[in-house]
């Protein structure tokens, strides 16, 4: 296995260690907030046996294309504007590194029904269709991907999730997609309570809140998950390319 310590960032020629802390958060959360929370400090890694799974990534997120979230959100409710769209890049990248590394790509997306359940309480302002909910083209799903329909913000509640990861000997999971505080956060939270380490690959999540994404992320990262920087799983997934190489 590729180990890591407490988040490495590249310098040079060679890696510099990361603070715990050195995240998107740090213009948000004071000194005494990290004095609390000195107890969490840690050493950061991508788990045993991964999968990647990618939560919501739908076409839902990014109508109305790039653009202030604000004025995106007046005509398409539930897209993410810019923050959506300054995600592809990242997120791309990290979809290459993890079929380079064979490891199990896994997508969450919203369920189209006649009934009343849904994620969340938010007035959706008109009827949801296929279309909504089908993966973006940049990362859609290719045969051998697992694609789990959901009605709840949690990729675990309701659906048969644990079972194939049970059945694909998946042990830890890498996460990226939207939204951070709301599906992203329930996901990440039953992954951690059905004994699965988690990485959140902070480069690749994104929220309609840039103040609910880093309270999140801060929260996420102390207490269920290991938030890390794209480049450090980029690293620990071309280590597992090279090891299935010489397999």
């Amino acid at each position: 296995m590729v180990r890591m310590k407490t988040a490495r960032r590249r310098q040079g020629k060679g890696w510099a260690m990361r603070d715990f802390e050195d995240h998107c958060w740090q213009d948000i959360v004071d000194e005494e907030i990290l004095e609390i929370y000195q107890s969490y400090r840690r050493e950061t890694r991508v788990g045993e046996r991964p999968a990647l799974l990618a939560i919501d990534l739908y076409n839902r997120a990014y109508a109305g294309g790039p653009g202030p979230v604000r004025e995106v959100n007046r005509k398409f409710r539930g897209a993410c504007g810019d923050n959506a769209w300054n995600a592809i890049p990242a997120t791309v990248e990290l979809f290459d590194a993890a079929r380079r590394a064979r490891i199990p790509v896994i997508y969450t997306t919203g369920a189209v029904r006649g009934g009343r359940v849904q994620s969340t309480n938010r007035d959706h302002g008109r009827a949801l269709t296929n279309h909504d909910y089908d993966i973006k083209e940049e990362f859609a799903p290719r045969d051998g991907d697992l694609v789990i329909r959901k009605e709840r913000a949690s990729g675990f509640y309701g659906t048969p999730l644990i079972a194939y990861l049970h059945k694909m000997k998946v042990e830890s999971l890498i996460v990226c997609g939207e939204s951070t505080s709301g599906c992203v956060r329930a996901t990440v939270v039953d992954g951690y309570s059905n004994g699965f380490h988690v990485t959140v690959v902070e480069d690749c999540v994104f929220d309609r809140s840039m103040l609910s994404h880093k309270v999140n992320l801060f929260d996420l990262h102390h207490k269920y998950a290991d938030v890390m920087h794209l480049d450090e799983v980029l690293a620990h997934l071309d280590g597992l390319t090279v090891q299935a190489g010489a397999a």
